[in-house]
């Protein structure tokens, strides 16, 4: 894809969140596009924030990504820990800051209690409960993954394999998503 400027555009990633069984999982693929061509094929997009009680996953330009971890991060000890108060504070900022406006990145957090998907238009979304858990999918596979995981939701499998699994479909779908996975997961009611 090709900017109006004549340069490349950076394709995000795949991220999907999955719920099940007492497990909240974030996995997301490795690879960082620009234009037609892979830069890397290992990138670590999802990460421990918050001394390692949140999980969260990010699509789109990395260094806004980071930016955003970065802040959310100190959100969470301004606000003790509490991930839908700080992430509504972060999206607050995101949407009024004019230099934090124009970073172009999408998450999704989890804590052992919370589900969110965050946007720069200021959104912060919780996940609509399926009757066998919670399915999340963000980025240019994110609705590949999405539709995977809504589909092996109800049967047997644990969230990470479902995880897995999804963004595995993803992959072979999506040419701006590889199957070098990612997975972090923290225990949930």
């Amino acid at each position: 894809m090709i900017e109006q400027s004549g340069a490349p555009s950076m394709h995000a990633t795949t991220i999907i969140l999955v719920r099940k069984g007492g497990k909240t999982v974030i996995a997301g693929d490795g690879q960082v596009s620009l234009g037609q061509t892979i830069i890397k094929g290992n990138a670590r997009k999802v990460r421990r924030l918050g001394k390692g009680q949140v999980i969260v996953g990010f699509a789109g330009a990395t260094a806004d990504a980071f930016t955003l971890c970065e802040r959310l991060e100190a959100k969470l000890e301004q606000y003790s820990g509490q991930l839908l108060r700080a992430c509504v504070e972060l999206a607050k900022d995101w949407r009024t800051d004019r230099y934090l406006r124009r970073l172009e990145a999408m998450m999704l957090v989890a804590d052992k209690n919370t589900a969110l998907v965050l946007t720069g238009t200021g959104d912060v979304l919780e996940p609509e409960l399926a009757s066998g858990g919670v399915v999340m999918g963000i980025g240019s596979g994110g609705n590949y993954a999405l539709a995977a995981g809504r589909a092996l939701i109800e049967g047997d499998l644990d969230a990470e394999t479902i995880a897995r699994r999804s963004l595995q479909i993803a992959a072979d779908i999506c040419v701006y998503t590889n199957s070098n996975i990612v997975v972090e997961s923290v225990d949930s009611p």
